[in-house]
């Protein structure tokens, strides 16, 4: 959750191609949604997307490392929370 002052508008101002801007003057009308909204909504869309990505990312790169691991029949494996550890700290 974002605290009040975080919640308050602050104007931006914006170039964009007149291409760019039909495409959203055509989804303000489809969506009964404003200029502002729509630009806000497919930012917060954006942002949201590469946070999934980057620990999709992080995730699939320690799933890699753990299967190299186990196919070189490392047995000095420990228990999980050292292993969490240990990918934690290659990370850092």
């Amino acid at each position: 959750m974002y605290a009040l002052h975080q919640l308050e508008k602050q104007q931006v101002g914006l170039r964009l191609p007149k291409y760019l801007i039909e495409e959203i003057d055509a989804f303000t009308k489809e969506y009964s949604l404003n200029r502002s909204e729509l630009i806000t909504e497919s930012i917060k869309a954006f942002i949201q997307a590469q946070k999934e990505r980057k620990l999709y990312d992080s995730f699939d790169g320690s799933c890699k490392e753990l299967q190299g691991i186990l196919k070189n029949g490392n047995d000095n494996l420990g228990t999980l929370e050292e292993l969490i550890d240990d990918l934690n700290n290659q990370t850092s």
